[in-house]
C-alpha cells in the first residue's frame, strides 16, 4: 500500500468525513431530500410492525395495546392454518411467475428491436407510443379491460371466430383472470421497462461491432455477441429484483378486476391484507400477514443475489 493511502487511513473517520464533506458539499446537500425521504416514507413506518405481535386497539395505541398469546404469534399462526393461506399463497405465485416468465422478456425483445431501428423519426415514434401506456391511469386501464373482455368486444368475437362459445365477460371466467392481467399488464409496463435497456444499449463502444463485422459477423451475431452481453448486468439486476418482489403483486389492480367468480384464482396475499385490514379493521392480523410476506421477499432477494453470484459472478452486493 502507497504511504500516501496509509496515511490518509490512519486519520480518525470523524476528519476524513469532515474533509469530504467540505469536498464534496454540494452532492451531500443533493442527498439530503433523499434520505429524508426513505427515513420518514420507509424507514419510520417499520416501527408499527409491531403491531402484529399485539392486539392492537387505535384508542390505545401502539405502546399500550397488549401482546398477543403464542408468544406474540397468535395472528401468524391463525394465517397460517386458515383457508385462505393456501390459495392466496398459490395465486400470488403464480401469477408473479407468470408475469416475470411472459412479461420479463418482453422490455428485452422490444430494446433490441428498436437499437436495429436505423430510421430515427421511426425509432422516435415506436418509442413515444411504447411509453404512453404507462401514463395511463390504473382505473382507465382497468376500464378498458372491462370493455375490451366483455360480452360484445371485439376480442371475445375474436375468440368466437376459432370455436369459442361463451357469452359472458372473460373476466367471470377464472380460467381467463391470470392471462388477462399479465397480458395487460404487459402492454401497460413494457415501453417504460425498455427505457434501461435503451441506455444499457447506448453505452455499447461502436467499435466491437465494426470489429464483429469485420470478421464476418451478420446482424445476428452481432446482436449474439455484442449487444446481449452487454446487457447481462442490466438483466441479471432486474431480474434479482423481479425475483424479490414475486410475494409483491399490487392489490389496487387485483381489486378493480376481480369479482366473486374469480375469487378463487384472483385473490392474492395483498388484497387479502386490503380485506382483512382496512374494510375489516383487523390491524394486527392483517399487519401480521404483510410482514409475513416482506421477510418472504427479503428472503428470496438475498437467495437470488446469491445464486446468481455463484452462476454469473455478478449481483446487487
Amino acid at each position: 500500500m502507497a504511504p500516501g493511502v496509509k496515511t490518509v487511513l490512519k486519520e480518525p473517520l470523524g476528519k476524513r468525513l469532515q474533509k469530504d464533506i467540505h469536498l464534496n458539499l454540494g452532492a451531500y446537500i443533493m442527498v439530503i431530500p433523499v434520505l429524508a425521504f426513505y427515513l420518514v416514507f420507509a424507514y419510520k413506518p417499520m416501527f408499527g410492525a409491531v403491531i402484529a405481535f399485539k392486539n392492537f386497539s387505535p384508542a390505545k395505541g401502539i405502546f399500550a395495546s397488549p401482546w398477543t398469546e403464542n408468544h406474540g404469534f397468535r395472528y401468524f399462526l391463525e394465517f397460517f392454518k386458515s383457508y385462505y393461506f393456501g390459495r392466496t399463497l398459490r395465486n400470488t405465485i403464480t401469477i408473479s411467475l407468470s408475469g416475470i416468465i411472459f412479461g420479463f422478456p418482453v422490455p428485452i425483445i422490444l430494446a433490441l428491436l428498436i437499437n436495429e431501428v436505423k430510421n430515427r423519426w421511426f425509432k422516435k415514434a415506436v418509442q413515444t407510443i411504447s411509453y404512453m401506456p404507462h401514463f395511463i391511469s390504473l382505473v382507465v386501464v382497468c376500464s378498458m379491460v372491462y370493455l375490451f373482455t366483455g360480452e360484445k368486444a371485439f376480442i371475445i368475437q375474436i375468440m368466437r371466430f376459432f370455436g369459442y362459445t361463451g357469452d359472458q365477460n372473460l373476466l367471470n371466467i377464472k380460467e381467463f383472470f391470470v392471462p388477462i392481467y399479465i397480458i395487460s399488464g404487459i402492454w401497460q409496463s413494457t415501453g417504460w421497462s425498455c427505457i434501461i435497456y435503451l441506455a444499457a444499449l447506448s453505452a455499447v463502444d461502436m467499435e466491437l461491432y465494426e470489429a464483429a463485422r469485420i470478421d464476418g459477423a451478420g446482424r445476428w451475431r452481432q446482436t449474439v455477441h455484442v449487444t446481449l452481453p452487454a446487457l447481462v448486468p442490466t438483466i441479471i439486476l432486474l431480474l434479482i429484483l423481479a425475483i424479490g418482489g414475486i410475494m409483491n403483486v399490487g392489490y389496487e389492480k387485483i381489486i378493480l378486476l376481480y369479482n366473486n367468480f374469480v375469487m378463487e384464482t384472483a385473490d392474492v396475499i395483498s388484497s387479502y391484507v386490503y380485506r382483512r385490514g382496512l374494510v375489516n379493521g383487523n390491524w394486527s392480523f392483517s399487519t401480521a400477514v404483510g410482514l409475513f410476506n416482506s421477510v418472504i421477499n427479503f428472503a428470496l432477494v438475498v437467495g437470488a443475489n446469491r445464486l446468481s453470484r455463484k452462476v454469473t459472478g455478478k449481483g446487487l452486493w
